[in-house]
């Protein structure tokens, strides 16, 4: 869904710990060249197309997302 978004370069999505549900969502994000986006922005693009429990609670916008030499996200990392 975040893909959808016009600034969106790459997404990942992981799962990160909380104190209320134990775990929550939580979506790393680039911007391609020359966008721009808030983390509102993606959040309010979420919210419109996305049933509340599969919404990112947290969205942090990074420059570039970890890879492989292959070209795959690390999520591993991300946490």
């Amino acid at each position: 869904m975040l893909y959808g978004h016009p600034a969106v370069r790459e997404a990942a999505v992981i799962g990160v710990t909380d104190p209320y549900r134990g775990e929550t969502v939580k979506a790393v994000v680039s911007l391609k060249p020359g966008a721009t986006a808030t983390a509102a922005d993606l959040d309010a693009h979420c919210r419109a197309k996305m049933a509340a429990y599969k919404r990112p609670q947290q969205i942090e916008i990074v420059e570039e997302l970890p890879k492989t030499v292959t070209g795959k996200i690390l999520r591993r990392m991300l946490r």
